[in-house]
Formats: structure tokens, sequence, C-alpha cells
């Protein structure tokens, strides 16, 4: 079949691979319909993240059909059209049934093989799932494909960082770097009944995106040519939102860059007391802020990956009534054939790129 693989830094290619196979009972095997590349795709992409295995099979967003599955599949049958988390799940160790399933004691990534171990992933024709009943989601017969593919991962993300970051009923919350991950931040906190929505981010294009979502944009100033993410260099992004909450400054910030200058900016905007959550992918050994400081405002810093998983259901009753439209959140289509064009695209966020998915 054909797939995108990891060549090395900065080399996707389209290539030839062996097809999955059912390789335990509990296995589906899945036909994709639509892939997505995703910001955690770049830290490999960019040799942020080592150990990835050259061949290995990317992504981890997808959504298809199930053509097979293993003799201990019981909830699934061919036909049925699936979403996937970005981790399988066993549904049934102590993180599963604590909503932990990231942490599944059987879990894995997909997208991910280090020294020939690991799972590969979605930007396929066909993709193996482990744990399939409890790992997919049936897709409801309403919601587009497209859009299931958002629920998940940034979705999910979203949600979760939105609820990481108490962004309660009454609260500020501020959203540093308005991605994909980020506008569902700001998804995320509406829903949860935040007062206002502050989103950062220096690309006008995310910041209009984060505005038609309920958000006040705030314009961290011009894109930085490495890596155009908010920039905690920059004091005016902090006065901007200590003078549009009463000097305070917000409640919650969530994060969803992966940079330590977002991350730093993050624990600026927040008041004495607020709390931080960190769903961008950190590869930084060490975090922009210190013990002391935290200790001195009385701030609360919550991270970890997302259990995709435990929301999708939810996120999936959210695309089910069709409010807020996230449709203009795909802003590319393409065929699997021009995947690795699709990469440099997505990376360099060239032509007003948001979120790119891939047709196999």
């Amino acid at each position: 079949m054909r797939a995108l693989t990891f060549g090395g830094v900065e080399t996707v290619l389209y290539d030839t691979v062996p097809e999955p196979a059912i390789a335990d009972e509990g296995d589906a095997l899945v036909e994709v319909e639509v892939a997505g590349i995703c910001g955690s795709d770049l830290h490999p992409y960019f040799g942020r993240e080592t150990g990835l295995d050259t061949g290995t099979v990317l992504g981890h967003e997808f959504v298809g059909r199930v053509v097979e599955t293993g003799a201990a599949v019981r909830r699934l049958r061919p036909g049925a059209r699936v979403v996937s988390p970005f981790t399988t799940s066993c549904g049934a160790c102590f993180f599963c049934r604590s909503g932990l399933t990231a942490r599944c004691e059987q879990g894995r990534l997909f997208g991910w093989v280090e020294g020939g171990r690991g799972l590969h992933g979605g930007q396929a024709e066909r993709v193996r799932v482990p744990l399939a009943d409890a790992t997919l989601v049936e897709v409801p017969e309403e919601v587009p494909s497209e859009l299931a593919l958002l629920a998940g991962d940034v979705l999910s993300t979203g949600l979760f960082g939105a609820e990481m970051a108490r962004a309660a009923p009454g609260a500020v919350a501020a959203i540093v770097g308005c991605g994909p991950v980020g506008l569902m931040a700001v998804v995320g906190c509406r829903q949860l009944g935040a007062e206002r929505v502050l989103a950062v981010d220096r690309v006008a294009e995310r910041l209009r995106a984060a505005e038609r979502l309920g958000a006040e944009p705030i314009d961290a100033g011009p894109p930085d040519a490495e890596s155009k993410a908010p920039d905690a260099a920059d004091p005016e992004v902090t006065a901007a939102v200590r003078e549009t909450t009463g000097g305070r400054g917000a409640d919650a910030a969530v994060e969803a860059v992966g940079s330590p200058a977002a991350l730093r900016l993050a624990v600026e905007l927040v008041r004495p007391g607020g709390t931080v959550a960190a769903v961008g992918v950190h590869t930084a050994p060490t975090l922009p802020f210190s013990p002391v400081e935290a200790y001195d405002r009385n701030l609360t810093f919550r991270t970890g990956r997302c259990p995709a998983r435990h929301y999708l259901p939810m996120a999936l009753d959210l695309l089910r009534t069709g409010s807020p439209d996230l449709a203009p959140l795909i802003t590319h289509r393409l065929p699997l054939a021009d995947g690795p064009a699709a990469y440099r695209l997505f990376a360099e966020r060239r032509d007003g790129c948001l979120k790119v998915i891939l047709l196999p």
C-alpha cells in the first residue's frame, strides 16, 4: 500500500510499505478516508524529538472504515465508520477507568516506531488498530469525516486544555498560540462558560479564526522568522492582557505551542492564583519559570498528554450540533501523494494554512 514515511529530519516520503494485517485477536484494520497532519508531527520532522525509526508510517489523526477485525472484536463490524484517538487504550486498566486513557497500561502512540518497536500511523491507505473495541469510536452519521478527524486529537486536546486551566463560568482565559489546538482551546473555554477568551498569536489568519470562534484577538506583533510563536520578550502583550483585566491578569491560560517562549508568556499572563495548562508538546529540558516564582504567585501549573479517547464522545457531541462551525479551520485538502509538500506547507505556515488534511 502507499503511505507517508519518515525519511529523516525534514524528509517525508510517499512510499510503498507492507500491507498491515491482523496481528492480535483484538485488532481491527481501518481503510483511511481522511488523515491529518498535526503540529506534534513537526517535532520529529524538525528533529526536536529524536528516536523515530526511518521508514515509520507517520500520523496519528485518521478517520476511516473498518475492513477487517480480529476474533475478539465484538463492538465493531466491517463497514463501520470510525475515528481514532492518537493513542490506543484498553478501556479496563486503572488509568482508563479513571479517564486517563493516554496513560493506558497497554497504550501505544500511532506513528511512532523506535528501535523496531511501536505502532505505524494513519497517513496511509490502511492502518492496524490494536485494542480496537476500546480505542475506536463510531462516527455519528451526521458528522462529516473531515470534522470527525478533529475530534480524535485537536478538539479533544482543546477541551482537555480548557478543563485543566479551569476555564470556569465567569473566568477570563488566555490562549497562547492559535494553531489548530489553540483554536480548539478557544472552543473549549467557551463551552465551559468562560466569560472572556483572549487569543494571543502573531499570525493574522489565526487571530481572525479565533475571533470567529468568540475570542478577543491580541496581536503579538510581526511573526518571528524562525518559529512564528508568541514571544515572551514583548511586554506589550502582557500589558494588553493586564489592561483588559483590570490590572490582575487572566484567571486561566492555555499554552498550545510547545515552546519555552510561549509557556513563559502564559505564566506572565495569569494573575496570582491563576492556572496555566500546557498542552503544547515540550522538548526543552527545563521549564521557563522557577519554583520560587510559582510559589510567590500561587500559580498552578498543569500539563500532560491529552486522554483523547476519554474526550472523544464529548467532542463528537459538540460536532453533531454544528455550533460552532469548525469547517473553516480545514484550509487545505491534498491527496496523500502530495504529503511531502503538505508537510512543508504546514511547517512553513504558507498560504494561510491552519489545518491540512490528506485524502488517501
